[in-house]
């Protein structure tokens, strides 16, 4: 997809992929297998560099048309999808402020232009857990003559098996211990896949635990090298660019179970009605209120999604009232909430049906459950969002 696609071109190349992903999504469910296919997809689509900057020569999509492309992709497979914004957002960082060594970025995106190449940070420790919650990485990287060795053991690291780069947050070795982001290829000796991913939801986003044993990488292989402090801790409340975008991925999911919802109301006719179960007045009601839920939850999404594409942009003067974080993680909130009311809303009202493995309602109940467990979570955003509220 190049960078002058129209909307509507890019629409269109959207839906389909959508289409792909989903008629895969349910084999790739049951076997937890990397979803290859389902990727090469999302490549030759050009969706999986949408957010590469136009300094670079790409499309520099932006928040707003990064939640729509995630919204798509999670209606098709959320595995998919989130593997796919954790490089999208990477991309997206670079395009704002790069970070990487210049000639070490240039070559990620000249193999983009072939392939996919797949990027994730590694970050959630056994000991640490989230970064989000605060802490110090037990993962060390020590020096070496030519540059670094990386040894520790993350966990959680979507899509760890198919990655071309880990973004690897450690400690140094130093006197002064620094941390900062180590650039680790996926190909390098000394990286194990640990612990294999085997949750309820997301069963092929590949979200194993990997466990570093003095990987060697170059001296310039680094960025955000500093001293510890809350300048090197996960913000939770700056991160709205990443917030909103995963909120409307799992909306993706959300609208893929009512759409099975619709399917099955508008099949299913019970002997003693005579005609769909759509017409009765339990499963409208039921389709309102689900509708209520996502419509106003997408809207709180893209609307946060365009306002903060505004903020970046020449809108400037006392009239004008920025995106605060604390907005996205309230949307954020909301969006999952909803999310998992809408879905949990139809399987309840098909009752069995909606809990039989032979329907993606089963599969969608059990993705969307994936939903709050993202960092930061629940309880840390109400908290972000309170303490601004109180002026704390």
């Amino acid at each position: 997809m190049t960078s002058d696609m129209t909307e509507i071109e890019t629409k269109t190349v959207t839906v389909t992929v959508t289409e792909r992903l989903a008629g895969l999504a349910g084999s790739y469910d049951r076997s937890g297998a990397f979803p290859v296919e389902s990727l090469r997809a999302v490549h030759e689509a050009g969706l999986l560099t949408a957010t590469v900057g136009e300094r670079y020569g790409g499309r520099g999509a932006r928040v707003e048309e990064t939640a729509r492309i995630l919204h798509a992709l999670g209606r098709g497979d959320p595995s998919v999808a989130l593997i796919a914004a954790m490089t999208l957002a990477t991309h997206a960082r670079e395009a704002v402020q790069p970070l990487w060594p210049e000639e070490l970025y240039a070559r990620v995106l000249k193999e983009s232009r072939e392939r996919p190449v797949l990027v994730n940070h590694a970050r959630v420790e056994p000991d640490l857990g989230s970064p989000a919650r605060g802490g110090l990485p037990a993962t060390v990287a020590r020096r070496t003559a030519d540059g670094w060795s990386v040894s520790g053991h993350k966990r959680f690291v979507t899509g760890a098996e198919g990655l071309d780069w880990f973004l690897v947050w450690a400690t140094t070795d130093e006197p002064q211990a620094r941390v900062g982001t180590f650039l680790v290829p996926g190909d390098s000796p000394g990286i194990e896949v640990a612990d294999r991913w085997d949750q309820l939801g997301l069963r092929a986003s590949g979200s194993h635990d990997v466990v570093f044993r003095e990987v060697e990488i170059p001296s310039g292989y680094v960025i955000g090298l500093g001293p510890h402090g809350p300048a090197s801790e996960q913000d939770n409340r700056a991160g709205a660019a990443l917030h909103l975008p995963l909120a409307a991925l799992y909306l993706g999911v959300a609208r893929a179970a009512q759409g099975f919802f619709h399917t099955f109301a508008h099949e299913r006719v019970p002997a003693n009605l005579g005609h769909p179960v759509a017409r009765t007045e339990r499963f409208r009601r039921t389709a309102g209120e689900i509708e209520v839920l996502l419509t106003g939850a997408e809207q709180l999404v893209f609307g946060g999604a365009a306002r903060l594409d505004a903020d970046d942009s020449s809108q400037t003067g006392s009239p004008y009232t920025p995106y605060t974080p604390e907005q996205a993680l309230g949307a954020r909130v909301l969006a999952d909430r909803h999310a998992v009311r809408a879905v949990e809303l139809a399987v309840r009202l098909l009752g069995n049906p909606g809990l039989a493995r032979g329907n993606p309602l089963e599969r969608h109940f059990r993705d969307i459950q994936c939903a709050p467990v993202h960092a930061p979570q629940e309880d840390i955003s109400l908290l972000a969002i309170g303490t601004k509220a109180l002026d704390l």
